[in-house]
């Protein structure tokens, strides 16, 4: 099996689609899985748990005022 990757909303990809479609509709053996170009459901998230709470905690915290400010020229004294 081989994966092939087009970016339908290029002129390229479009024209390749349109070459696609009219020559291998109806061939065994040659399918087209996914049409759609947006893969991810709005629900759908890529991210964890864990990493969405660590966010949300951090977005708090800034509003909060809560944050650190970092010296460029001494950035592990600064952390420390």
């Amino acid at each position: 099996m081989t994966t092939i990757k087009i970016n339908e909303r290029t002129k390229t990809g479009k024209a390749f689609m349109a070459m696609f479609e009219a020559f291998f509709k109806g061939v065994d053996g040659i399918e087209i899985i996914e049409k759609d170009s947006k893969k991810v459901n709005k629900g759908e998230n890529y991210y964890s748990s864990e990493f969405i709470a660590k966010v949300k905690k951090a977005e708090e915290n800034i509003k909060k005022g809560k944050t650190t400010r970092l010296n460029p020229e001494d950035i592990w004294g600064s952390i420390l």
